[in-house]
């Protein structure tokens, strides 16, 4: 996992955790390790709870 990379407990918007997914794939150069695919799955899946967080206030 990249030193920058953490799992708090805060909450990130849908748009800035689609920018570190962004960032990960453009670092790794299309091809994900084992160890950069578990963050990409961490980070898809956070991405998603914040969409349905995000798609919740603004219904």
């Amino acid at each position: 996992m990249s030193p920058d990379f953490t799992f708090s407990g805060s909450v990130r918007s849908a748009a800035a955790l689609n920018e570190q997914i962004r960032a990960l794939w453009m670092r790794s150069g299309g091809s994900l390790s084992a160890q950069e695919r578990a963050e990409y799955e961490l980070l898809v899946v956070k991405w998603a709870e914040a969409i349905r967080g995000e798609v919740v206030e603004a219904a």
